[in-house]
Protein backbone atom coordinates (compact mmCIF):
# COMPACT_ATOMS: atom_id res chain seq x y z
CA UNK A 1 0.00 0.00 0.00
CA UNK A 2 1.37 3.50 -1.08
CA UNK A 3 1.61 5.88 1.86
CA UNK A 4 1.08 10.09 1.34
CA UNK A 5 2.04 12.93 3.31
CA UNK A 6 -1.13 13.42 5.61
CA UNK A 7 -0.81 17.53 5.11
CA UNK A 8 1.21 19.43 8.04
CA UNK A 9 0.96 17.16 10.36
CA UNK A 10 4.00 15.03 9.91
CA UNK A 11 1.79 11.84 9.59
CA UNK A 12 2.04 9.42 6.65
CA UNK A 13 -0.99 7.35 5.97
CA UNK A 14 -2.13 4.86 3.51
CA UNK A 15 -3.61 6.26 0.24
CA UNK A 16 -6.80 4.25 0.66
CA UNK A 17 -8.35 4.41 4.33
CA UNK A 18 -10.82 2.87 5.79
CA UNK A 19 -14.16 4.42 5.85
CA UNK A 20 -16.32 2.97 8.64
CA UNK A 21 -19.42 4.87 8.34
CA UNK A 22 -20.89 1.78 6.79
CA UNK A 23 -19.82 -0.91 9.68
CA UNK A 24 -21.55 1.84 12.06
CA UNK A 25 -24.92 1.98 10.40
CA UNK A 26 -27.75 3.44 7.75
CA UNK A 27 -25.99 1.04 5.00
CA UNK A 28 -28.03 -1.54 5.63
CA UNK A 29 -27.25 -4.38 8.22
CA UNK A 30 -23.59 -5.01 9.18
CA UNK A 31 -23.03 -8.05 11.27
CA UNK A 32 -20.77 -6.99 14.35
CA UNK A 33 -18.58 -9.81 12.97
CA UNK A 34 -18.64 -8.76 9.72
CA UNK A 35 -18.11 -5.01 10.70
CA UNK A 36 -15.09 -6.62 12.47
CA UNK A 37 -13.76 -8.42 9.94
CA UNK A 38 -13.81 -6.08 7.31
CA UNK A 39 -11.17 -3.64 9.37
CA UNK A 40 -8.94 -6.73 10.42
CA UNK A 41 -8.54 -7.35 6.32
CA UNK A 42 -8.46 -4.20 5.50
CA UNK A 43 -5.38 -3.11 8.10
CA UNK A 44 -3.87 -6.58 7.25
CA UNK A 45 -4.23 -5.02 3.77
CA UNK A 46 -1.80 -2.51 4.96
CA UNK A 47 -4.14 0.42 5.41
CA UNK A 48 -3.19 2.52 8.19
CA UNK A 49 -5.94 5.43 7.92
CA UNK A 50 -9.65 5.07 9.95
CA UNK A 51 -12.47 7.18 8.97
CA UNK A 52 -15.13 7.16 11.97
CA UNK A 53 -17.54 10.05 13.43
CA UNK A 54 -19.64 9.69 17.09
CA UNK A 55 -23.09 9.54 15.20
CA UNK A 56 -21.98 6.34 13.34
CA UNK A 57 -24.43 4.09 14.71
CA UNK A 58 -24.50 6.33 17.78
CA UNK A 59 -20.90 5.18 18.61
CA UNK A 60 -21.12 1.72 17.36
CA UNK A 61 -18.47 2.07 14.26
CA UNK A 62 -15.73 3.47 17.13
CA UNK A 63 -16.79 1.30 19.63
CA UNK A 64 -15.44 -1.54 17.01
CA UNK A 65 -12.76 0.36 16.27
CA UNK A 66 -11.47 0.16 19.66
CA UNK A 67 -12.49 -3.44 19.84
CA UNK A 68 -10.35 -4.51 16.89
CA UNK A 69 -7.48 -2.17 17.62
CA UNK A 70 -6.97 -3.80 20.97
CA UNK A 71 -6.95 -6.96 19.69
CA UNK A 72 -4.44 -6.76 17.04
CA UNK A 73 -2.11 -4.84 19.29
CA UNK A 74 1.02 -3.60 18.32
CA UNK A 75 1.86 -0.12 16.35
CA UNK A 76 -1.91 1.97 15.79
CA UNK A 77 -3.20 3.11 12.63
CA UNK A 78 -4.42 6.95 12.82
CA UNK A 79 -7.70 7.06 13.79
CA UNK A 80 -9.96 10.17 12.42
CA UNK A 81 -12.94 11.25 13.85
CA UNK A 82 -15.71 13.53 13.79
CA UNK A 83 -18.27 15.52 16.44
CA UNK A 84 -20.95 17.66 15.94
CA UNK A 85 -24.64 15.77 14.46
CA UNK A 86 -25.12 14.76 17.65
CA UNK A 87 -27.22 17.75 17.97
CA UNK A 88 -30.55 17.84 17.75
CA UNK A 89 -31.36 20.13 16.13
CA UNK A 90 -28.18 20.54 14.41
CA UNK A 91 -27.80 24.57 14.63
CA UNK A 92 -24.95 26.69 15.24
CA UNK A 93 -25.99 27.28 18.78
CA UNK A 94 -25.04 23.76 19.64
CA UNK A 95 -21.54 24.39 18.98
CA UNK A 96 -20.80 25.58 22.46
CA UNK A 97 -17.71 24.87 24.40
CA UNK A 98 -19.48 22.80 27.34
CA UNK A 99 -20.68 20.60 23.99
CA UNK A 100 -17.79 20.10 21.46
CA UNK A 101 -15.86 18.85 25.04
CA UNK A 102 -18.55 16.21 25.92
CA UNK A 103 -18.50 15.10 22.49
CA UNK A 104 -14.66 14.93 22.49
CA UNK A 105 -14.94 12.80 25.93
CA UNK A 106 -17.43 10.53 24.08
CA UNK A 107 -15.30 9.75 21.63
CA UNK A 108 -12.30 9.22 23.69
CA UNK A 109 -14.01 6.43 25.97
CA UNK A 110 -15.70 5.44 22.58
CA UNK A 111 -12.24 4.53 20.61
CA UNK A 112 -10.43 3.92 24.59
CA UNK A 113 -7.79 5.90 24.36
CA UNK A 114 -6.20 9.28 25.93
CA UNK A 115 -5.87 11.41 22.81
CA UNK A 116 -8.15 11.78 19.68
CA UNK A 117 -5.99 11.80 16.69
CA UNK A 118 -8.08 13.82 13.96
CA UNK A 119 -11.24 15.31 15.30
CA UNK A 120 -13.39 16.78 12.41
CA UNK A 121 -16.24 19.10 12.80
CA UNK A 122 -19.12 16.69 11.16
CA UNK A 123 -20.27 18.94 8.30
CA UNK A 124 -21.40 21.94 10.78
CA UNK A 125 -23.84 24.34 9.70
CA UNK A 126 -22.29 26.94 7.21
CA UNK A 127 -22.09 29.90 9.99
CA UNK A 128 -19.56 27.98 12.53
CA UNK A 129 -17.32 28.77 9.66
CA UNK A 130 -17.66 32.21 10.08
CA UNK A 131 -17.30 31.92 14.11
CA UNK A 132 -13.92 31.50 15.04
CA UNK A 133 -15.02 31.00 18.79
CA UNK A 134 -16.03 27.43 17.52
CA UNK A 135 -11.79 26.95 16.36
CA UNK A 136 -10.78 28.53 19.58
CA UNK A 137 -12.37 25.90 21.28
CA UNK A 138 -10.76 23.20 19.27
CA UNK A 139 -7.21 25.00 19.77
CA UNK A 140 -7.88 24.32 23.85
CA UNK A 141 -8.47 20.64 23.23
CA UNK A 142 -5.27 20.38 21.47
CA UNK A 143 -3.41 22.42 24.41
CA UNK A 144 -5.29 20.18 26.94
CA UNK A 145 -4.28 16.94 25.54
CA UNK A 146 -7.31 15.81 24.47
CA UNK A 147 -6.70 15.95 20.42
CA UNK A 148 -3.57 16.40 18.61
CA UNK A 149 -5.06 17.98 15.47
CA UNK A 150 -8.61 18.82 14.10
CA UNK A 151 -9.77 19.52 10.76
CA UNK A 152 -13.39 19.96 8.80
CA UNK A 153 -15.51 17.62 7.37
CA UNK A 154 -17.38 20.01 4.44
CA UNK A 155 -20.70 19.51 2.36
CA UNK A 156 -19.72 22.68 -0.07
CA UNK A 157 -16.13 23.67 -1.48
CA UNK A 158 -16.83 27.93 -0.62
CA UNK A 159 -17.04 25.91 3.14
CA UNK A 160 -14.02 24.23 2.59
CA UNK A 161 -12.14 27.01 1.23
CA UNK A 162 -13.45 29.08 4.41
CA UNK A 163 -11.99 26.69 6.56
CA UNK A 164 -8.73 27.07 5.78
CA UNK A 165 -8.55 30.44 6.53
CA UNK A 166 -8.13 29.04 9.95
CA UNK A 167 -4.49 28.54 10.56
CA UNK A 168 -4.97 25.24 12.93
CA UNK A 169 -6.94 23.33 10.21
CA UNK A 170 -4.91 20.72 8.85
CA UNK A 171 -7.63 18.68 6.88
CA UNK A 172 -10.37 18.94 5.50
CA UNK A 173 -12.70 15.91 4.01
CA UNK A 174 -14.85 16.62 0.91
CA UNK A 175 -16.16 14.31 -1.61
CA UNK A 176 -14.37 13.97 -4.59
CA UNK A 177 -15.09 11.36 -7.00
CA UNK A 178 -16.03 10.96 -10.59
CA UNK A 179 -18.79 12.78 -10.42
CA UNK A 180 -18.03 15.08 -8.07
CA UNK A 181 -15.04 16.75 -9.60
CA UNK A 182 -15.46 20.65 -8.47
CA UNK A 183 -12.89 20.18 -5.67
CA UNK A 184 -9.86 19.59 -8.10
CA UNK A 185 -10.27 23.46 -8.93
CA UNK A 186 -9.22 26.16 -6.79
CA UNK A 187 -10.10 24.29 -3.25
CA UNK A 188 -7.07 21.65 -4.24
CA UNK A 189 -4.90 24.35 -5.47
CA UNK A 190 -5.42 26.15 -2.11
CA UNK A 191 -5.11 22.95 0.24
CA UNK A 192 -1.53 22.47 -1.66
CA UNK A 193 -0.27 26.33 -1.07
CA UNK A 194 -1.05 25.79 2.75
CA UNK A 195 -0.24 21.65 3.09
CA UNK A 196 -3.61 21.18 4.52
CA UNK A 197 -4.35 17.27 3.88
CA UNK A 198 -7.31 16.13 1.79
CA UNK A 199 -9.88 13.48 2.66
CA UNK A 200 -11.97 12.00 -0.45
CA UNK A 201 -15.25 10.53 1.02
CA UNK A 202 -18.43 9.01 -0.90
CA UNK A 203 -15.09 7.80 -3.84
CA UNK A 204 -17.56 5.66 -4.83
CA UNK A 205 -21.27 7.75 -5.13
CA UNK A 206 -22.72 5.50 -2.15
CA UNK A 207 -22.01 2.10 -4.43
CA UNK A 208 -22.94 3.71 -8.07
CA UNK A 209 -19.27 4.05 -9.55
CA UNK A 210 -19.13 0.12 -8.56
CA UNK A 211 -21.13 -0.73 -11.77
CA UNK A 212 -23.16 -3.02 -9.77
CA UNK A 213 -26.47 -1.31 -9.73
CA UNK A 214 -29.41 -0.95 -11.85
CA UNK A 215 -33.17 0.68 -12.27
CA UNK A 216 -34.41 -2.19 -10.54
CA UNK A 217 -31.90 -2.21 -7.26
CA UNK A 218 -33.46 -2.60 -3.43
CA UNK A 219 -32.11 -0.92 -0.69
CA UNK A 220 -33.25 -1.55 2.73
CA UNK A 221 -35.70 0.26 4.46
CA UNK A 222 -32.20 1.56 7.26
CA UNK A 223 -29.93 2.28 4.28
CA UNK A 224 -29.88 6.22 3.49
CA UNK A 225 -30.04 5.30 -0.43
CA UNK A 226 -33.77 4.43 0.20
CA UNK A 227 -34.60 7.07 3.10
CA UNK A 228 -32.24 10.26 1.79
CA UNK A 229 -32.38 10.66 -2.33
CA UNK A 230 -33.69 14.03 -1.79
CA UNK A 231 -32.30 14.74 1.04
CA UNK A 232 -34.68 13.85 3.97
CA UNK A 233 -32.41 13.16 6.90
CA UNK A 234 -28.93 14.97 5.66
CA UNK A 235 -27.73 16.60 2.75
CA UNK A 236 -28.89 15.65 -0.52
CA UNK A 237 -24.83 15.49 -1.77
CA UNK A 238 -24.11 13.11 0.72
CA UNK A 239 -26.12 10.12 -1.35
CA UNK A 240 -25.12 9.35 -5.00
CA UNK A 241 -23.19 12.33 -4.45
CA UNK A 242 -26.44 14.31 -4.83
CA UNK A 243 -26.79 12.78 -8.99
CA UNK A 244 -30.73 11.99 -9.98
CA UNK A 245 -30.21 8.41 -9.80
CA UNK A 246 -31.32 7.59 -13.38
CA UNK A 247 -28.86 9.97 -14.58
CA UNK A 248 -26.08 8.38 -12.83
CA UNK A 249 -27.24 5.15 -13.96
CA UNK A 250 -26.85 6.50 -17.65
CA UNK A 251 -23.34 8.34 -17.01
CA UNK A 252 -21.79 4.92 -15.29
CA UNK A 253 -22.90 2.84 -18.68
CA UNK A 254 -20.66 5.58 -20.56
CA UNK A 255 -17.85 5.30 -17.81
CA UNK A 256 -18.00 1.24 -18.16
CA UNK A 257 -16.58 1.49 -21.26
CA UNK A 258 -13.44 3.03 -20.44
CA UNK A 259 -12.30 0.51 -17.93
CA UNK A 260 -9.89 -2.15 -19.51
CA UNK A 261 -8.76 -5.59 -18.52
CA UNK A 262 -9.85 -7.16 -15.56
CA UNK A 263 -10.02 -4.20 -13.48
CA UNK A 264 -13.35 -3.55 -11.61
CA UNK A 265 -15.42 -0.26 -11.89
CA UNK A 266 -14.71 0.35 -8.09
CA UNK A 267 -10.96 0.41 -8.49
CA UNK A 268 -10.85 2.27 -11.71
CA UNK A 269 -13.14 5.10 -10.02
CA UNK A 270 -10.47 5.20 -6.74
CA UNK A 271 -7.49 5.31 -9.08
CA UNK A 272 -9.08 8.30 -10.24
CA UNK A 273 -9.07 10.07 -6.82
CA UNK A 274 -5.30 8.87 -6.59
CA UNK A 275 -4.70 11.04 -9.64
CA UNK A 276 -4.72 13.87 -7.84
CA UNK A 277 -1.52 15.02 -5.38
CA UNK A 278 -3.78 16.82 -3.81
CA UNK A 279 -5.55 14.28 -2.10
CA UNK A 280 -4.11 12.87 1.03
CA UNK A 281 -6.29 9.83 1.78
CA UNK A 282 -9.31 8.05 -0.15
CA UNK A 283 -12.11 6.31 2.18
CA UNK A 284 -14.20 3.77 0.62
CA UNK A 285 -16.56 2.15 3.13
CA UNK A 286 -16.48 -1.88 3.52
CA UNK A 287 -18.93 -4.14 5.03
CA UNK A 288 -17.13 -7.54 4.62
CA UNK A 289 -13.72 -8.35 4.23
CA UNK A 290 -13.67 -9.09 0.16
CA UNK A 291 -14.92 -5.83 -0.57
CA UNK A 292 -11.82 -4.31 2.07
CA UNK A 293 -9.36 -6.15 0.08
CA UNK A 294 -10.78 -4.62 -2.67
CA UNK A 295 -10.58 -1.45 -2.24
CA UNK A 296 -6.60 -1.73 -1.20
CA UNK A 297 -6.00 -3.31 -5.03
CA UNK A 298 -6.34 0.63 -6.51
CA UNK A 299 -3.35 1.47 -4.87
CA UNK A 300 -1.20 -1.11 -7.49
CA UNK A 301 -3.21 0.45 -10.66
CA UNK A 302 -1.10 2.17 -13.03
CA UNK A 303 -2.42 5.79 -13.69
CA UNK A 304 -5.00 6.36 -15.71
CA UNK A 305 -3.56 7.85 -19.42
CA UNK A 306 -4.64 11.68 -20.51
CA UNK A 307 -7.26 10.36 -22.81
CA UNK A 308 -8.93 8.41 -19.83
CA UNK A 309 -8.84 11.28 -17.78
CA UNK A 310 -9.86 13.68 -20.59
CA UNK A 311 -13.29 11.33 -21.36
CA UNK A 312 -13.75 11.51 -17.68
CA UNK A 313 -13.99 15.64 -17.47
CA UNK A 314 -16.20 15.60 -20.51
CA UNK A 315 -18.50 13.15 -19.16
CA UNK A 316 -18.86 14.83 -16.32
CA UNK A 317 -19.49 18.06 -17.90
CA UNK A 318 -21.59 17.02 -20.14
CA UNK A 319 -23.89 14.64 -17.84
CA UNK A 320 -23.05 15.26 -14.58
CA UNK A 321 -22.48 19.10 -13.89
CA UNK A 322 -25.53 20.42 -14.49
CA UNK A 323 -26.67 18.53 -11.53
CA UNK A 324 -24.48 19.21 -8.60
CA UNK A 325 -21.15 21.73 -9.46
CA UNK A 326 -22.54 25.12 -8.40
CA UNK A 327 -24.73 23.39 -5.55
CA UNK A 328 -21.53 22.20 -4.31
Amino acid sequence: MKERNFGRTGQRVSEIGFGAWAIGGTWGEVSHEDAKSALHAALDAGMTFIDTADVYGDGRSEKIIAEVLNERGGKRPFVATKLGRRLSPHVAEGYTESNLQAFVERSLNNLQVDSLDLVQLHCPPTEIYYTPEVFDVMDKLVAAGKIRSYGVSVEKVEEGLKAIDYPNVSSVQIIYNIFRQRPAELFFHETRKRNVAVIARVPLASGLLTGKMNANTAFSADDHRAFNRNGEAFDKGETFSGVPYDVALDAVEDIRKLVKGDVTMAMFALRWILMDDAVSVVIPGAKNPAQAEANTQASNLAPLDQETMTALKTLYQQKIAPWVHQRW
